[in-house]
């Protein structure tokens, strides 16, 4: 993986200090391992149960602490709860594959958890992919610690007679971070909304429980999406982790095609093949968003809805839990607004309005260079 000096280090330019806390000696060994491949990370120690991960965070002080959740004395949550706000450690679930896996992960992340990485069915193989996977992870827990977590309070809500989105379409594109901000941005829209689509780089195992968790939240009704599922006002759809969202137009309905092809920009589900197929289909009345998240997806498909017209925004640096997907995005200059997360619901009600639409495009100039960005604070 390349990066830039900004995302290798801490604030302070050190190397990101790592605890591992698994019960396991073969997973301790197998983390140690792969992750003295970075030269960027320092190793400080491991901790066998909850207790001793208490005892080690406060001694070792890391960065960044690798957790795994089912532990003898103290489990992940529990460490979790006396740890997070007491300690200025982000942490990174290890979870398994399961269902039961899934919800304690979703627990974690709205305990204060900065993200989750899936366990092997084997921590002996997929190793190359599962270890670049975690280095990533780590290097953006290690320049994100001590970041304010998603938080839409005393947002104003939109009022059902405060828009006007009949035959709209709203596309979401997000990763690292997705489920905190997610479950904090989508219960602003009322039930009546424009269709949103939501692109979210997760395991197939865990987006219907995802997708079950954000309906028990918000106005609007919320699924995985299936094939041939129709677009209508008041329904959220999710893709799920084993293919990418595409649409179809038949007369003037739209429908959801799965595709389960190999993976674009390094993922499946893919933001930018969702976006793509947006722009191909429904344009231009469909508002493409990039959110928190690592990598660059996302950024060539919000080029491919900016030329066709359809108005475009990305998350701010300071509310993104990491600010990689949405600069991305916003360093083609196919960004139409920047906003911080409280502000995105309006935003995107605000780009559905012609007036605003015209405003931001005079603006924009021929170039369609950074200059024209327009930021909400």
């Amino acid at each position: 993986m390349t990066a830039t000096p900004d995302t290798n280090k801490t604030e302070s330019g050190s190397k990101v200090r790592v605890l591992i806390v698994d019960d396991s000696p073969t997973v301790r060994a197998v983390l140690r391992s792969l992750l003295a491949r970075e030269p960027r990370l320092e190793l400080v120690g491991s901790a066998t149960n909850g207790l001793d991960a208490l005892a080690k965070i406060e001694a070792l002080r890391p960065d960044v602490c690798t957790l795994d959740i089912e532990m003898p004395h103290l489990d992940g949550l529990d460490v979790l709860a006396r740890a997070a706000g007491r300690f200025p450690v982000a942490f990174i679930m290890i979870s398994t594959l399961t269902q039961t896996g899934a919800r304690i992960t979703f627990q974690a992340l709205r305990r204060g958890a900065f993200d989750y990485i899936p366990k092997p069915e084997s921590v002996l193989t997929a190793r190359d992919e599962f270890a670049a996977s975690l280095i990533e992870k780590v290097l953006a827990a290690g320049k994100a610690k001590g970041r304010v977590r998603p938080n839409l309070e005393g947002g104003v809500k939109i009022a059902a007679a405060a828009h006007d989105s009949l035959g709209w379409v709203v596309g979401i594109g997000i990763s690292c971070g997705g489920p905190q901000t997610l479950s904090a941005l989508l219960p602003a829209f009322p039930a009546d909304f424009a269709p949103i689509l939501v692109t979210q780089h997760m395991p197939v195992e865990f987006t219907p429980m995802f997708a079950r968790h954000l309906d028990q939240i918000c106005a609007m009704r919320v699924k995985e999406a299936e094939a041939g599922d129709q677009l209508v006002p008041g329904r959220i759809l999710v893709a799920p982790g084993h293919s990418h969202l595409r649409l179809r137009r038949l007369a003037d309905r739209f429908y959801v095609v799965l595709d389960s092809g190999p993976k674009v920009s390094g993922h499946r589900p893919s933001v930018d093949a969702m976006f793509a197929s947006m722009a191909a289909v429904c344009a231009p009345r469909c508002v493409g968003v990039v959110m928190t998240g690592m990598g660059r997806d996302g950024s060539s498909g919000i080029v491919k809805l900016r030329q066709a017209g359809c108005p475009t925004i990305a998350q701010d640096e300071a509310t993104s839990l990491v600010f990689g997907m949405p600069a991305a995005a916003a360093a083609t200059g196919c960004v139409d607004r920047i906003a911080p997360l409280s502000k995105i619901p309006q935003a995107i009600v605000a780009m559905m309005t012609p007036a605003v639409r015209s405003c931001e495009r005079a603006g924009a100039g021929a170039s369609g260079s950074a200059s024209r960005w327009q930021r909400l604070t």
